[in-house]
């Protein structure tokens, strides 16, 4: 029992301390386990040029040699490009001419976490934000060939999608090669198909190499939480390495470890809800870089060998870009491995299949709010015989509660007594002090994974449930579920047997306004799992004892 008393403390006590540092974090305070926070967050430049900047690190491209540099590394030799705007019925999206680079791009279907109304701007290139998806071709010996700071021409006009598909076209011409990059927009897409015409017009062969890339701050999105940690920065993905995540910090001390030469996959920049990835050919050998660019800005790369390029002759070099909302079934039809942006780490094999059951419920009920209290009811169904034992022991335990504090009056003091005059009690009255623990302890990682499956899913973001609930990604604005919340919580500590230790049962009690307070900062969809699942096993639990209480009243009458 001493053992019990002081795992509870020790939540207690961590709960606390997370919540009063979650506390000052919101309100801008230090945090209390570092000097700094692990990412920095002061704002980008707003200049696209002095932005991007890069230099190839030396080594080895694949199949050629790696450039020196990247052109255009005088931020004041070429000046902003003209501004290119498109629409289709998903995208709003912003081209410069100064490298044919996308540096903007607004998701018309999602709206901005902090203007309400106004469509989520992705990519961005302003004062508090710089994100961008560049590419570009670069020589083995320096070349200066078109890149992402190159000055490009719009070829095509149409600006606004009218069929199915919309292509925007630049071009560029340098030192005897010309590229000509097309991007192809699908209605209803988030997937961008881009070619590049990378023709040969010099009077020798040449060797081109194309980097596609994607340039980003270090800052956290606008909606994130202080309470609740999902990740923001660059990510690889192989058959041979798997996903791997690379945080910002790692690469400020170079320490970032990812598969850095493979011939399949892509690279990406992921944050919460959304993604955006390069991904180039499979089959076609490329080097992947992560690395920091300037104070605050950083950048992942892939960089493949065109090949021998004759006089007179071109070659195409085909990639898709993706810039959207992390949609698993879309993104994995687009490349294998692309849905694992929406990461649920460990519990991944229980996550997926919950996800799904989750859709599948949504496309029944067309509520994601109904989806989530259906999806809970069918856990508490499949964990019924679990809970039920364990609701059977915690219901004879607090049978046995007054003779467990008669024997705490008796021995005082005396641990080693007390101690033992409890284990004999459970043995010959057949208690198993765990019999109420270890079941539910089954069910915990049912719990996370279906807790980070709630976090993850963009589906719940702007999705409304009843009533005052309008946006299950954002925490309830009148707090009436955290407060159901707590309610439920203390219902079920009343409901369980109380500990004979009268200071562990205070700690009990103040559990609720503990983990209550956490969630008044939590997505409403979060808060409603856990609403909906201690009303089902207040009910279970209820059930139970009622049904165990009518069998010992009928073997006494018997």
């Amino acid at each position: 029992m001493d053992i019990r008393r002081t795992i509870l403390w020790m939540i207690f006590t961590f709960s606390l301390l997370l919540l009063w540092n979650n506390w000052q974090e919101y309100n801008g305070q230090a945090s209390l386990f570092s000097s700094g926070s692990a990412q920095q967050t002061q704002a980008a430049p707003n200049n696209t040029t002095q932005a991007n900047d890069p230099s190839v690190p030396a080594g080895q491209a694949p199949q050629a040699a790696a450039p020196a540099a990247l052109p255009g590394n005088s931020p004041a030799s070429l000046a902003q490009g003209e501004m290119i705007e498109v629409t289709t019925d998903v995208y709003k999206l912003t081209f410069s001419t100064q490298g044919a680079q996308l540096v903007k791009a607004a998701l018309l279907k999602y709206d901005s976490p902090d203007q309400p109304g106004e469509p989520q701007l992705l990519l961005d290139d302003s004062a508090s934000s710089i994100y961008l998806a560049q590419s570009g071709v670069i020589g083995s010996r320096g070349e200066q060939w078109p890149n992402h700071l190159s000055p490009f021409s719009l070829v095509s006009s149409e600006r606004t999608l009218q069929g199915d598909s919309l292509n925007v076209v630049f071009e560029a011409e340098s030192n005897g090669l010309k590229v000509i990059k097309t991007y192809t927009l699908n209605k209803g897409r988030y997937d961008i198909h881009v070619h590049h015409d990378i023709q040969n017009i010099s009077g020798e062969p040449i060797q081109p190499s194309l980097y596609l890339q994607l340039t980003r701050d270090g800052n956290d999105p606008p909606d994130s939480s202080r309470l609740y940690n999902t990740f923001t920065g660059p990510a690889v993905y192989s058959e041979e390495g798997r996903y791997q995540k690379i945080s910002f910090s790692d690469i400020d001390k170079d320490k970032a470890k990812y598969e850095k030469t493979a011939n399949n996959g892509w690279i990406g920049m992921v944050q919460h809800y959304f993604a955006t990835a390069w991904v180039p050919v499979e089959g076609t050998q490329r080097t992947n870089q992560a690395l920091k660019l300037g104070d605050n800005l950083y950048a992942i790369r892939s960089i493949e060998a065109v090949g021998s390029i004759d006089a007179g002759s071109s070659k195409t070099v085909n990639a898709q870009l993706w810039v959207g909302p992390q949609d698993q079934k879309a993104m994995a039809a687009v490349a294998p491995g692309l849905d694992l942006v929406v990461d649920y780490g460990w519990l991944t094999i229980i996550s997926k299949p919950l996800f799904k059951i989750l859709t599948w419920l949504h496309a029944l009920l067309g509520n994601w709010g109904w989806s989530i209290v259906a999806l809970t009811v069918l856990i508490k169904l499949v964990f019924f015989p679990l809970s039920a034992a364990s609701y059977r022991s915690m219901a004879k335990m607090k049978k046995f509660t007054p003779r467990m504090q008669a024997l705490r009056e008796k021995f005082g003091d005396d641990k080693a007594k007390l101690n033992a005059a409890m284990m004999e009690m459970y043995r010959t009255e057949k208690i198993n002090p765990l019999g109420g623990c270890l079941p539910m302890v089954v069910q915990i990682p049912v719990f996370i994974a279906l807790y980070w499956v709630l976090l993850g899913s963009v589906e719940m973001r702007g999705a409304p449930w009843i009533l005052w609930i309008h946006n299950l990604a954002a925490p309830d604005p009148w707090f009436i579920l955290p407060a159901i919340m707590m309610g439920t919580m203390f219902l079920q500590i009343k409901l369980n047997p109380t500990p004979p230790d009268p200071m562990q049962a205070r700690v009990m009690m103040l559990m609720p306004l503990v983990f209550g307070g956490m969630m008044f900062f939590f997505p409403a969809g979060l808060v409603l799992y856990w609403c909906v699942n201690n009303i089902l096993s207040i009910g279970q639990q209820q059930y139970i004892t009622r049904k165990l209480e009518r069998q010992s009243s009928q073997a006494a009458n018997s």
